[in-house]
């Protein structure tokens, strides 16, 4: 007869996805083993290699459960704050979430298509969220999709300043960065 799920499977699970995604942030996915990324989770490489089949598993997992969580958090700010309230709402989800962050940047072309396929559409869905948030805070600046593109991929690397280089406690709360980043684009983007 086979083994029921264990009561804290989703526990282990969620432990290891963040211990891994830590490891593998720290010593580069390429350069990462599974038996390292076992032991840096404190666990056994049979444990390990009891949720996921392959190094790739594991990073298609963190991967998705980061974006997923992030595309809910985003989905779930109030309309009623706008363009703020979208920046906000992504700054706090990027909180603790650092090592996945840069795994996603950093590591994501190392899966096959078919698991790069349902990463890349969360992806184009906060890109979607965001250019819908700029053309309603500046339609005229925005005719027929003009600079949109270029002006969201833009928002998303002043947001990624915070992950990639702000050290905590010291400069701008993640409140201050949002209303900081919120001011320059309103007052570039009416600009244009």
């Amino acid at each position: 007869m086979p083994r029921g799920i264990a009561r804290d499977h989703e526990e282990k699970r969620s432990a290891i996805r963040k211990g891994a995604a830590a490891y593998f942030a720290e010593h580069g996915f390429d350069r990462a083993s599974m038996t390292a990324a076992a032991r840096h989770c404190g666990v056994s490489k049979a444990l390990i290699y009891h949720y996921y089949d392959s190094k790739e598993a594991l990073l298609f997992d963190i991967l998705d459960t980061h974006l997923s969580t992030l595309v809910n958090q985003v989905e779930a700010a109030p309309e009623t704050d706008g363009l703020r309230g979208l920046v906000r709402a992504i700054l706090q989800a990027y909180k603790g979430a650092d090592a996945e962050h840069k795994l996603q940047l950093d590591s994501l072309g190392v899966l096959e298509a078919e698991q790069q396929a349902p990463l890349i559409a969360l992806q184009r869905r906060l890109i979607e969220m965001m250019g819908a948030a700029l053309q309603k805070e500046a339609p005229g600046a925005f005719s027929g999709n003009r600079n949109l593109r270029a002006v969201t991929m833009s928002v998303f690397g002043i947001l990624n300043w915070y992950y990639m280089w702000n050290h905590p406690g010291k400069g701008l709360s993640r409140e201050e960065y949002a209303d900081l980043v919120s001011d320059m684009i309103l007052g570039g983007i009416h600009a244009l």
